[in-house]
């Protein structure tokens, strides 16, 4: 059996075995915030005042309206963080997760969608912010925001296949996932997230031109900010997605059994 055939069928197996992983991500939230009376939304908490307080700041410093800045700032900060959570998490989900996968035969990639499933959780807490920010500042077009779902799918789908590479290769070297999250802080900084491309001169731009998170972010920030995504975004998000799936699954397939041993 071919490594794609090995790895479309673990995925598949994956999907549907859905109450298992979203279980499994549910009962992780719920220890991680046992006897805590707002649970996630300490994190919501949190959030919402770092986009407060970076909001004004950065406002001032950059001379723009903040009712221009912080919607911006909301939006990328909450995506960026259900981003870095999903790649993170998957980074290690195979170490984490050693104890089921020695004892219990289940599908690989479960494991992938369970961080997700369990980051998305998270991430619909923190969408309140956003949800808010546009009350406040309004919302520029109405138009524009049922294009923020497909995004969001493209998003997530980017994000995942990123975690389950990232989860197969630290599998099998452990200094790996320091590595990613070493990388994914210098990420933040070099994506616009608290800066829009147009603040950048022209001899700067290959910074926001040739980083493919900054594609990422666009796809679903620019329905909320009233912005229409160009053809070229959803052309390289869609092909970072197909390509990168392919990746993912290949190397599912063909280190599929070697999973347990390394873990």
């Amino acid at each position: 059996m071919s490594a794609l055939r090995i790895a479309l069928n673990d995925l598949t197996r994956s999907i549907f075995a859905w109450r298992l992983w979203s279980l499994l991500g549910w009962l992780e939230i719920r220890q991680r915030y046992a006897r805590s009376k707002l649970g996630p939304f300490w994190l919501t908490i949190s959030m919402g005042v770092l986009v407060g307080t970076m909001g004004v700041v950065y406002g001032s410093l950059f001379g723009v309206k903040l009712a221009d800045y912080l919607p911006m700032l909301a939006i990328g900060i909450v995506m960026w963080g259900l981003f870095s959570s999903i790649v993170n998490e998957g980074s290690t989900a195979y170490i984490n997760s050693a104890n089921y996968i020695r004892q219990v035969h289940t599908p690989r990639l479960i494991y992938i969608l369970q961080a997700a499933w369990r980051n998305s959780v998270i991430f619909a807490h923190n969408f309140i912010i956003v949800i808010i920010t546009l009350l406040i500042f309004g919302v520029k077009s109405w138009a524009t925001l049922p294009l923020f779902i497909p995004g969001l799918v493209l998003f997530l789908l980017n994000a995942m296949w990123m975690a389950a590479v990232a989860g197969l290769i630290s599998a099998r070297f452990r200094d790996l996932p320091q590595i990613v999250s070493a990388l994914l802080q210098v990420a933040f900084y070099v994506t616009p997230i608290l800066f829009h491309g147009g603040m950048l001169s022209g001899k700067h731009k290959w910074i926001v031109e040739y980083n493919p998170l900054a594609y990422l972010i666009d796809i679903v920030r620019q329905p909320l900010v009233g912005e229409v995504p160009p053809a070229f975004t959803w052309g390289l998000t869609i092909g970072m997605a197909v390509f990168g799936w392919l990746l993912a699954l290949g190397m599912t397939g063909r280190y599929h059994r070697r999973i347990p041993y390394w873990v």
